[in-house]
């Protein structure tokens, strides 16, 4: 599919994601709303809480810093854990520094006025925030995320992560959404190939795809026309029926 939005990467942090402990989620989540907003998603990276592969992973994506892409998003370690390292690695990927951000330890310490709680040392570690970085609204439990250079570090609590991304999103300069059509058919792949094929030939600009199910009448194929122009994605997908004989 051609396209002049904004390239985008995931990058997923946490031994948790891959040993099998934790069901990834966020990455499916964003992915749906960087299409729908109007930015490509190139990339979905996975890397365990080790350092160097966190700070290689980000030099490797985010464009500021020489990477492949306009935008790179994060999930996962900004807790109060030890092994909440993801501040440190993103502020030596950056080639900077890190230190207790005013604005985060005010939040963290209204929260725990509000819960009757004490703002320890284990809770001020996510107040920990690169120099030089801009926070990210966080609803949920007030715990930042933070945004440097073309990377947004985001918690990997679902819940959090959702919510810091609603807040995210809408403050980006987003490209065009992109617009889809599907059409269900009772025949395999291979049954359906030929005519995709003529038709991703005919429109080079789309992108389109066959994604098979079964289920309990037999099995099927999903025919996807995605594209960045309405008229175009319609147009293709009126071509692909006549062709399969719908």
């Amino acid at each position: 599919m051609q396209s002049d939005n904004p390239t985008a990467a995931i990058l997923v942090i946490g031994d948790e994601i891959l040993s099998g402990r934790t069901r990834e989620g966020n990455a499916h989540h964003l992915a749906q709303l960087l299409s729908a907003t109007g930015f490509d998603l190139r990339e979905i990276r996975v890397v365990p809480d080790d350092h160097d592969r966190i700070v290689a992973a980000i030099r490797a994506l985010d464009k500021s810093l020489g990477g492949a892409y306009d935008l790179l998003f994060t999930s996962g370690g900004i807790g109060p854990t030890h092994d909440d390292i993801t501040a440190d690695a993103v502020a030596a990927a950056h080639g900077t520094g890190i230190e207790i951000n005013d604005e985060a330890r005010a939040l963290l310490q209204a929260r725990c006025d509000r819960m009757g709680t004490v703002l320890t040392e284990n809770r001020l570690r996510m107040a920990r925030i690169p120099v030089g970085a801009t926070l990210i609204d966080n609803a949920v439990s007030a715990a930042p995320g933070f945004s440097i250079g073309n990377t947004h570090v985001m918690a990997g609590v679902p819940e959090v992560f959702r919510a810091m991304v609603d807040w995210l999103l809408p403050r980006l300069s987003a490209g065009r959404p992109v617009c889809s059509a599907t059409v269900e058919v009772r025949r395999g792949e291979s049954d359906v190939a030929e005519e995709l094929k003529a038709v991703a030939a005919e429109y080079a600009d789309l992108s389109l795809g066959s994604y098979p199910f079964h289920d309990a009448t037999g099995w099927g194929t999903n025919l996807v026309v995605r594209g960045l122009d309405q008229a175009r994605v319609d147009a293709a997908m009126a071509d692909l029926r006549a062709r399969i004989g719908l």
